[in-house]
């Protein structure tokens, strides 16, 4: 048993096949779903509840339902199966297409969507969409469990995201996303109000010291990450934002507001604040892609209306 955590989706992969232990450590009581859902933050409550009826989860070396009240101390022993790759197989799911051609799609994601395979969500992701969508013309470049994605938005984030149709078409948009000549524009909802209009964050990001399962600003040992900040209105206690992504660090948004104490509302691992009533996730919406086509040259950029959950909030603060 490695006394290690599985932490987001881009260690997902590697983190399959093999077992956990996720130590409690709330001062409450939690159901072992719920414990499951929010300490693995690529899980939806009803994934992690199908690892524990699957016999995936322990708690001190015993087998509990999904119900179960965790108490600090407890030790909860998860086992994540290995994705199986070749099984994949194509889902009809409607897609949100904004904009199609042969080479790439741009895709408009809803809230809660998980964008490729991972332990807990082997069913119903974006690419079992796109897989029935495309069939054979979407890019494998992107790994057999991630094709034809170009970059991906966590679970809990709505908003745009582009996928390749060919594999020149993934290595042009790829190579645009290090260059930082990408546009990716967001807009949140965080606490608190920023001193400024705008301004820009730049600070490293990598894994939280201590708490294994969350990144963090890591000055010693994280990758450059920078994101810029613009005021869009400001409310009594929160504000509205967009923001535009330099870099592309694993939860880079949600970290860096948290870091100088503008968490975004609903946040459920970088926000200490209570969860915001009726909002699931965080209040962060991929508002715009823009970038030069692959096979044209031209420049294309695309925009996503706020979805309904964001519009609330918003009416609510």
């Amino acid at each position: 048993m490695n006394n290690t955590y599985p932490v987001t989706s881009d260690e997902a992969e590697n983190a399959a096949g093999k077992e956990f232990v996720l130590c409690c450590d709330r001062p409450e009581p939690i159901r072992l779903d719920r414990f499951l859902a929010e300490e693995l933050t690529e899980l939806s409550r009803s994934a992690a509840a199908s690892l524990i009826e699957q016999g995936h989860v322990l708690v001190n070396g015993k087998a509990r339902p999904k119900s179960y009240m965790l108490s600090a101390g407890m030790k909860a022993e998860v086992f994540l199966p290995a994705p199986k790759p070749a099984e994949l197989t194509p889902e009809n799911i409607p897609l949100d297409i904004l904009y199609e051609d042969a080479h790439l799609l741009v895709i408009n994601k809803p809230k809660g969507m998980v964008v490729h395979p991972a332990p807990g969500h082997y069913e119903g992701t974006l690419v079992h969409a796109l897989l029935y969508h495309c069939g054979d013309s979407l890019a494998g470049i992107g790994g057999t469990l991630r094709p034809g994605i170009v970059h991906r938005i966590d679970r809990l984030t709505s908003g745009l995201l582009l996928a390749a149709k060919t594999d020149a078409a993934h290595l042009a948009l790829s190579q645009q996303i290090a260059a930082h000549s990408l546009l990716r524009e967001y807009e949140a909802v965080v606490h608190g109000q920023p001193g400024k209009q705008s301004g820009t964050i730049d600070a490293p990001i990598g894994r939280h010291p201590v708490k294994r399962k969350q990144m963090a600003v890591n000055h010693k040992n994280g990758r450059p990450a920078v994101t810029h900040y613009e005021l869009i209105t400001a409310y009594p206690k929160h504000a509205h934002l967009r923001l535009r992504l330099e870099t592309g660090r694993t939860h880079q948004i949600r970290v860096h507001l948290a870091s100088v104490g503008h968490p975004v509302l609903g946040d459920e691992v970088y926000c200490a604040k209570k969860a915001f009533p009726g909002l699931e996730g965080q209040c962060l919406h991929a508002k715009k892609v823009g970038f030069i086509h692959p096979a044209t040259g031209g420049r294309m950029e695309f925009d996503s209306p706020l979805p309904d959950y964001f519009k609330a909030a918003l009416r609510r603060i």
